[in-house]
């Protein structure tokens, strides 16, 4: 009996150890797997899920004077490489920003400083700068546009630039009042925080593209009522403009597909929205409601977690560039005066 029972004894300690020994062998190859999915899906656990843009009009404003200033010069920076540098050394933190800030990190990078020596250590330089990129890229860079020259037969000529590229979304000589709305509450439909920027103006005031790139969306929205969007060239920037005019809220010739330029008037302010039916005025206040939703993943266009960043200092930057309409009397359209050609410096 005792030794039956030693055996039986064995047997189960050796079945006990098979079976975690096949659980440990299971769990490995599943890790495995998990790895061996995660390398070729990319780098999925890195991306950026959140932005929290605190970039002040005044930190943007001077970043970009540098950068132009500088950028022909033997020590060029880039005004993203700046801001970048100073989000990871106040913590993200603008509001005490000061010109002063930009011109310690200048002057070290004209006395032979690189961008990499300045940020060896900064532990969050790479996600301010990826997210920065991000939002920023299309606003500055070489282009060629069209300047008023009487000496031409054309009465304009083209003429090379570096500097900010994108536009207004009001068209020179149409005016606004605004201020900084993001992330105020709203309750149609649903409680919910005001992911966009309004800009307060006439119904028909021509509406222009920020920057140029694909319209992605043109079409009836029941909080946007007649709304455009529009993906950078990039595809890591989705501009969203809502409420325009009731019966006329496009430039005719725009599809879902067309390829707009910086400054193209792309429709007419209005105030339609807040309802399921089509073409219907149920905004009080006329006005542009404009939206920059920030894209690292396709996954991340259309879903619950939207990144939405404050687009107030953007327009108020450019406030200054705005571009120039004349209107055609037959069509009614609105059209550009000033063509502009982007161009992609090696």
């Amino acid at each position: 009996m005792i030794i039956l029972f030693n055996r039986k004894r064995i047997i189960c300690i050796a079945v006990v150890i098979a079976v975690v020994l096949l659980i440990v062998v299971v769990c490995f190859m599943l890790f495995g797997q998990a790895k061996m999915v995660n390398s070729a899906e990319g780098e999925e656990q890195d991306l950026i899920k959140w932005v929290d843009f605190n970039v002040s009009y005044q930190a943007l404003d001077y970043a970009i004077k540098l950068d132009i200033k500088y950028h022909d010069s033997p020590t060029p920076m880039s005004f993203i490489d700046l801001l970048a540098y100073i989000a990871a050394k106040n913590g993200n933190n603008f509001k005490k920003f000061k010109t002063s800030h930009l011109d310690l990190v200048a002057d070290q990078i004209k006395n032979g400083k690189t961008i990499e020596e300045l940020t060896a250590g900064l532990k969050y330089y790479d996600y301010y700068h990826e997210a920065f990129t991000a939002a920023l890229s299309g606003l500055v860079g070489a282009y060629e546009i069209e300047v008023k020259d009487e000496t031409s037969k054309t009465g304009k000529r083209w003429e090379r630039k570096y500097g900010i590229k994108a536009f207004s979304p009001f068209a020179k000589g149409f005016y606004y009042n605004d201020f900084d709305d993001f992330g105020v509450s709203r309750s149609y439909g649903f409680d919910r925080r005001h992911l966009g920027h309004d800009m307060m103006g006439s119904v028909g005031t021509p509406i222009m593209a920020v920057e140029g790139g694909v319209v992605e969306a043109l079409g009836w929205n029941q909080y946007g009522g007649w709304r455009i969007g529009i993906r950078s060239h990039d595809t890591k920037r989705y501009y969203y403009y809502a409420h325009l005019r009731k019966d006329f809220p496009y430039n005719k010739s725009l599809e879902v597909g067309s390829v707009v330029k910086p400054g193209d008037v792309i429709g007419y302010l209005g105030r339609t929205g807040y309802s399921i039916k089509e073409n219907v005025n149920n905004i009080r206040q006329a006005h542009l409601h404009i939206g920059l939703q920030l894209i690292f993943d396709e996954s991340q266009k259309e879903c619950n977690n939207e990144i939405w960043i404050d687009i107030y200092p953007i327009t108020r930057l450019l406030y200054r560039n705005k571009s120039e309409v004349v209107k055609d009397p037959e069509t009614k359209e609105y059209h550009r005066v000033y063509d502009i050609r982007e161009i992609v410096e090696e």
